[in-house]
């Protein structure tokens, strides 16, 4: 009797064992593959699938160059940048089919920002060739355009001021990043005139070197700034009137724009770890204490003794992404610069 009860212990314990590998194996399987949708990337419970064929538009018809930024208006609408002058705005449905397109203008068309104004929603538009910053409805009627500011000695020729982004306070004031200029952060009223600025190239924090983009946080209650600092692979928060807050460390991360929805902060990453590095783009993504905690087609976030560990591209989906834009599932959709004029990938959430 003690032999066969030993034997169905026994028994028991390599059913478990076999249980356990069986369940362990379909964890690792569900993590790696979703619904077959194919590969998940990213970290922790940040992830997502890959689907680089949404866009369904016709590259004949509707071409594109640089696909540079993106946002999601109220309807759902998915709006695209780009600088080919053949249609600079492709407006698109979460399932990416066109829905219109406008633009023949923008042969620099670079930062796109969305702004409701007491109900309606305007897009902001800058513009590295032509120097200039754009306020257009959504279907492209140009409402106001700034040029170099002409005042305070801070341009010696207009072509100086080369803005890369914009973000728009509730008041209506308007920051340009001039990322591409002279890196200064400047300040205008919703007419277009200059109120203050800030930054500038220079060695010190306060200053900028490749000040690509520009974000009023809406995860803080003070106004305050974030301001990518793209070569030297952080973003920095300023108050409005330009007093230095914070810098967040991100290295081997050349970011782009920061891009807030709920407590994440995304950015594209162009290259990794430095500007010197082509076809080396990843997608990171901070948690609200804006520690990094996915990187998609990157390294695992990695920190010790508080210190974030120098990130790279480690599986090549991107080439050179340089905008993520967020819907409200919290899908993402990222746009790629020089990449061989390909459409915006969709990252479906997992």
């Amino acid at each position: 009797m003690k032999q066969n009860n030993a034997k169905t212990a026994a028994s028991r314990r390599q059913f478990i064992r076999n249980t356990s590998l069986s369940l362990g194996g379909l964890w690792l399987t569900n993590n790696l593959f979703a619904r077959n949708e194919g590969p998940v990337y990213g970290h922790n419970d940040v992830r997502y699938t890959l689907d680089t064929s949404w866009s369904k538009c016709s590259p004949q018809r509707y071409p594109v160059n640089d696909c540079h930024e993106m946002v999601q208006d109220k309807k759902g609408r998915i709006f695209l940048l780009t600088n080919e002058t053949k249609n600079n705005v492709l407006i698109y449905d979460t399932k990416g089919q066109l829905l219109d397109a406008w633009g023949h203008t923008f042969p620099g068309a670079h930062g796109l920002t969305l702004h409701d104004e007491n109900g309606t929603e305007f897009l902001y538009i800058t513009d590295t060739v032509k120097h200039q910053v754009y306020k257009t409805t959504l279907t492209g009627e140009i409402l106001l355009t700034i040029d170099a500011p002409s005042d305070g000695g801070l341009y010696a020729q207009p072509e100086k001021f080369v803005p890369t982004e914009t973000t728009i306070a509730p008041n209506g004031d308007i920051f340009i990043a001039d990322g591409y200029g002279e890196q200064y952060i400047l300040q205008y009223n919703s007419k277009g005139q200059l109120l203050n600025y800030f930054g500038g190239r220079g060695n010190g924090d306060e200053h900028l070197d490749n000040a690509h983009g520009i974000l009023l946080d809406p995860r803080c209650k003070d106004g305050s700034l974030l301001v990518t600092d793209r070569t030297r692979n952080c973003f920095k928060r300023f108050t409005q009137e330009g007093k230095l807050l914070e810098i967040i460390h991100l290295p081997g991360a050349c970011v782009c724009r920061p891009v807030v929805q709920g407590d994440y902060l995304y950015a594209a990453v162009l290259r990794s770890p430095d500007m010197n590095k082509e076809a080396s783009g990843f997608v990171t993504i901070l948690d609200k204490h804006n520690k990094v905690v996915s990187n998609i087609g990157g390294s695992k976030p990695t920190y010790v003794n508080g210190q974030l560990q120098p990130m790279s591209q480690t599986d090549k989906i991107f080439v050179h992404p340089h905008d993520v834009c967020v819907d409200r599932d919290h899908n993402l959709y990222v746009a790629q610069w020089a990449s061989g004029k390909v459409y915006p990938y969709k990252l479906r959430r997992v």
